[in-house]
C-alpha cells in the first residue's frame, strides 16, 4: 500500500472523527445543561476549582521529571531546568502566554547548550 487510504478506510476515519466529536460535545453539553438548571452546592463549586490545576500537574510533571522511563532529577534532564523556570514565571506573573514563551525559549537554549 502506498500510504493512501482506501475509500472505505477514509469513510471510517470520517465517521470515527464525527462520532468522537459528537460524544465530546454531548458530554460537555450535559454538564452545561445540568449546572445551568441546578443549584450547585458551594463545597462542590470550591472543589471544582482544583480540577484544572490537578489535571495540568498530572500531565506536566511526568514530562519534566521522568526521562526514558526513569525519574531524572539531574542536569542531564533537558526539561528539568526549563520546567522549573516556567513554574517560577507562572507563579510570579500568573501570565500563561509569558510562561509558555519563557519556558519554551529556556528549553531551546538549554537543549542547544546540552547538545554540544
Amino acid at each position: 500500500m502506498n500510504g493512501m487510504l482506501s475509500g472505505v478506510q477514509l469513510a471510517w476515519l470520517w465517521v470515527s472523527l464525527f462520532a468522537a466529536g459528537l460524544i465530546t460535545y454531548s458530554l460537555r453539553f450535559v454538564f452545561i445543561l445540568l449546572f445551568g438548571r441546578l443549584e450547585v452546592p458551594g463545597w462542590l463549586k470550591r472543589s471544582l476549582r482544583f480540577i484544572p490545576p490537578a489535571v495540568l500537574t498530572a500531565i506536566i510533571f511526568p514530562e519534566i521529571f521522568i526521562s526514558n522511563g526513569n525519574i531524572a532529577i539531574n542536569l542531564g534532564n533537558t526539561r528539568l531546568l526549563p520546567g522549573i523556570v516556567a513554574i517560577l514565571v507562572a507563579w510570579r506573573t500568573k501570565n500563561t502566554i509569558l510562561t509558555i514563551i519563557i519556558g519554551m525559549v529556556t528549553m531551546w537554549i538549554y537543549q542547544a547548550i546540552m547538545a554540544r
